[in-house]
């Protein structure tokens, strides 16, 4: 998904506000004569306050079904006309659900549409419902998208594909079997823009999630010596770095099971409250006869509502350790609330996790107010 600054409320719904639809209506009535803009203010600006911000989008592409005058394509045209003009990609991504919302039926116009618009406002939410309506035939359109010139439409052909895409339509048919999506990786797999490159990573990603076999085997049939594919693999294989899956972590570069011994392991301090720092401190000493290259994370085993706990691993650091050598490592992390979780009071389990394996724990305990 495209990135925008946050706006100064930290609440994102807010890209949608007054002003913004105000000015969207501007440029509608100046690109189609017949445009109603009061019935687009009415319908925006009437219980903004309430939306969020993917309901926000909803309403802005049912407002310009309902203030614009003519065709489905006619409104198209217009909606092309002045994308260049919104200024900011959630209102691109508006436009792209309208036709979403409208174009099921007129499939090749309204890919074409999509091809054009993601450049303003990245349709890989629009394209879902296509894909869902015509797995196959989207799909051919899609592999066509991932030899693009315009790197904005070679993301789309892997984002808007993504079987898990976050916000997006689940794509059943893609979780059950992902292959169909195979050929847009494989044109991707080594592309020059980092843009594109993220998005076959967390494409692939995704499928770790439930086919891990197929993930493995695609990115070990990749050259990884190329700098671009290197970059997808690491990415790509991280979920399944966390879970300790010694065939990524051999693909990765990591030389198994460790062989090593704690000398300390500790978190402190030993008790937190909301927006206190975490320090983490690890030695361990090499017990091996060769040089080992290990992945060191950490796996924190929060309190849920019920009592019991989930465990959330992070990233630490990569350590190439000699035989007989001993390293120091210091981790901070800030406890605090997010809007994906809340943390409980309560004693808190961390275990250090080196390729995959967790020789030691140690724990905190988080008070509330």
């Amino acid at each position: 998904m495209p990135s925008e600054p946050a706006p100064a409320s930290n609440a994102f719904k807010h890209w949608f506000n007054e002003q913004r639809y105000r000015d969207l209506a501007a440029l509608l009535a100046a690109e189609a004569r017949r445009f109603d803009r009061e019935h687009f203010l009415r319908l925006t600006l009437t219980g903004l306050e309430e939306r969020e911000l993917m309901d926000r989008v909803r309403q802005t592409a049912l407002a310009c079904e309902a203030a614009l005058s003519g065709t489905y394509r006619d409104k198209v045209h217009v909606l092309r006309a002045i994308a260049p003009q919104v200024g900011h990609t959630f209102v691109g991504i508006a436009l792209c659900d309208f036709i979403a919302r409208y174009g099921l039926d007129d499939p090749d116009f309204s890919l074409a549409a999509l091809r054009e618009l993601t450049r303003y406002g990245s349709a890989e939410f629009a394209v879902r419902p296509f894909l869902v309506r015509d797995l196959a035939g989207t799909l051919q359109t899609l592999t066509r998208w991932a030899e693009d010139e315009d790197e904005h439409v070679r993301r789309l052909a892997s984002e808007g594909s993504r079987p898990r895409l976050p916000w997006g339509v689940r794509l059943t048919a893609l979780v059950r079997d992902p292959d169909p999506t195979g050929p847009i990786l494989e044109r991707l797999q080594d592309d020059p823009s980092l843009y594109v490159r993220k998005s076959v990573a967390n494409h692939l990603n995704d499928i770790a999630k439930d086919h891990p076999d197929r993930v493995i085997a695609r990115v070990s049939a990749w050259n990884r010596g190329r700098p671009g594919t290197a970059w997808i693999v690491r990415h790509a294989l991280r979920t399944l770095i966390k879970r300790g899956d010694a065939r990524a972590l051999s693909l990765l570069g990591a030389t198994g099971r460790p062989s090593v011994s704690v000398r300390a392991f500790a978190a402190r301090p030993k008790t937190l409250r909301l927006g206190d720092a975490l320090e983490l401190q690890a030695t361990f000493r090499s017990t091996g006869r060769k040089v080992q290259s290990l992945v060191v994370d950490y796996v924190i085993h929060y309190v849920k509502a019920n009592g019991s706990t989930s465990g959330k691993v992070f990233k630490w650091t990569r350590v190439e350790l000699a035989p007989g050598a001993e390293v120091s490592l210091v981790k901070r992390q800030v406890i605090k609330d997010f809007s994906t979780r809340r943390h409980q009071a309560g004693v808190h389990r961390i275990e250090l996790q080196i390729n995959g394996q967790r020789p030691a724990e140690t724990s905190f305990v988080l008070r509330r107010p």
